[in-house]
């Protein structure tokens, strides 16, 4: 899908208070950027910030991270944050850095209809490859707890196997979200357009517990 091209994208960026510049300097110490100790949970690939806004503004005593890699997507989401949300910070970065930016801290991580890298040669570019669950291990505080939706049949099955294989224990699955009528589920900006289209959303829990 084209992105679109936000102007003065970087402006808005640079100054927002809720964007990070300098991830890096906080590994290990993302508990001093929110002034507390309550769990960090995170969102690779937060969009346009639809899921991560609501669950900072739903759960006050949780913190919560976006992580974007775009520019203009990264823009148009601080745009919305509302004044005084003092629980929600945004990254922009590469999920291929995440274990250099956190360490032992991080309680949830959040895969909201992932890129799906469909063809074989692409694996481990997939978010729930081994490559990216191996950096995983290295962030999450004590259990692992991974929370995936995705509207893409292959991406999900690939994943079910992908986390087994890695010592998930799956606690929630369906392959059809929005039959559940879940008024805890918030939704992505794709998840609205899937379900509008009639595609089918499939959701999966796991957690881990370091040995």
């Amino acid at each position: 899908m084209r992105q679109r091209n936000v102007k003065n994208k970087k402006i808005i960026i640079e100054n927002s208070d809720y964007y990070i510049s300098e991830p890096n300097d906080y590994l290990g110490k993302w508990s001093k950027v929110f002034k507390n100790s309550n769990p960090i949970e995170i969102e690779i690939g937060t969009g346009k910030g639809n899921f991560i806004i609501e669950k900072a503004l739903r759960n006050p005593d949780i913190n919560f991270i976006g992580i974007e890699k775009s520019d203009s997507i990264l823009a148009l989401a601080l745009k919305k944050i509302p004044e005084g949300l003092n629980n929600l910070k945004m990254l922009r970065l590469d999920a291929k850095e995440i274990d250099s930016i956190f360490k032992k801290e991080i309680s949830t991580i959040y895969l909201n209809f992932s890129d799906p890298w469909p063809k074989n040669r692409h694996e481990k570019r997939r978010l729930t490859s081994e490559v990216f669950l191996k950096k995983y291990d290295s962030i999450f505080k004590n259990k692992a707890h991974i929370i995936m939706k995705t509207d893409n049949k292959d991406l999900f099955s690939y994943s079910i196997k992908s986390l087994n294989n890695a010592g998930y224990y799956i606690e929630n699955i369906t392959f059809d979200l929005e039959s559940l009528n879940d008024s805890e589920n918030i939704k992505t900006e794709y998840e609205e357009k899937f379900t509008k289209l009639g595609n089918s959303i499939y959701r999966i829990e796991v957690t881990k517990v370091e040995k």
